[in-house]
């Protein structure tokens, strides 16, 4: 008996090693993969001189850009695309390029974001299940429609209403004394929402998500952990969309964000454990409205 109890508990660590092993090791082995595929594919358009000449002046800006917005969105849950993409465009990044270059590096710095956040214990492991595969088909089936079928321009202006009354939402609850939890309903259909608007808008799996989340009363570090290991797949799927259509430009805005995002991904990680609730919110309302604001003025 004394050795059957023995030989369960030893099976059980067993998995769990397993299990705590999968989490870390898909992204990475995902990663790995697209990024050996990418430079197979892609090494005849790097020259030495050229390679080196690229860490220049315009490589720090494109650098600081990335770890800006996964601060943002590592504490925030929200807010990596939105961020880096307005940066960018500002910066006079061809929008094609721009794109390209963020959905690219999301896919890494989602997956380093990912791991931060496990070796954080900041994830509900229950919720990123819920989320993880409706996500990913409503960012496959966004990023095909907006490459082959609709412009995406047409609707941004509706995603940022959106996105504006949803901050209000959340703002109003955070200034209220107490924030009474509501069960979730309809987890699917807000992944698939969120993933499909992601593809679709430029950006929007946080704000959409998140946000929902949030205003439903939800433990911020939680739902802020488990987005963004969900998003990991959300980012790499609509990436890999993206890619088969439209190619790859533009070197140095896509490594730039990425070392920027996978070099800071573990303080944004940390952080999440040091941030009230309340502040929390009410920051993320206001980085909604400001980058709705954005977007909106650049459409009218």
């Amino acid at each position: 008996m004394e050795k059957e109890l023995k030989l369960n508990s030893v099976n059980a660590k067993f998995s769990v090693t397993v299990k705590e092993k999968l989490w870390i090791g898909i992204p990475v082995v995902l990663l790995v993969g697209l990024l050996s595929t990418l430079i197979y594919n892609h090494h005849a358009e790097f020259s030495w001189d050229g390679f080196i000449g690229g860490f220049n002046q315009e490589f720090l800006v494109f650098f600081a850009i990335g770890v800006f917005a996964q601060l943002v969105d590592g504490t925030l849950g929200m807010g990596y695309g939105a961020t880096s993409t307005s940066f960018l465009l500002a910066y006079g990044v061809p929008p094609v390029v721009s794109s390209t270059g963020v959905h690219v590096a999301e896919m890494f710095t989602t997956g380093a974001s990912a791991i931060s956040h496990h070796k954080f214990g900041n994830i509900n492991k229950k919720l990123v299940k819920h989320l993880l595969i409706p996500g990913v088909l409503g960012s496959i089936t966004g990023a095909y429609l907006l490459s082959d079928v609709i412009d995406g321009d047409v609707i941004k202006p509706f995603i940022a209403v959106y996105m504006i009354v949803l901050a209000v939402v959340i703002i109003r609850k955070a200034l209220k004394k107490s924030i009474v939890k509501k069960k979730t309903t309809k987890l699917s259909a807000l992944a698939v929402f969120g993933g499909f608007m992601d593809s679709v808008g430029g950006g929007g799996w946080g704000p959409i998500v998140t946000s929902t989340l949030l205003g439903r009363g939800r433990n911020p570090r939680y739902t802020i952990g488990s987005v963004n290991a969900a998003e990991f797949a959300i980012s790499f799927a609509s990436g890999i969309t993206f890619m088969l259509f439209g190619g790859i430009h533009g070197w140095q805005v896509i490594i730039g964000l990425i070392l920027g995002g996978v070099l800071s991904a573990p303080l944004a990680a940390y952080l999440v454990n040091k941030i009230k609730r309340k502040p929390m919110m009410v920051a993320v309302g206001v980085l909604i409205i400001l980058l709705s604001l954005k977007t909106l003025s650049k459409l009218l």
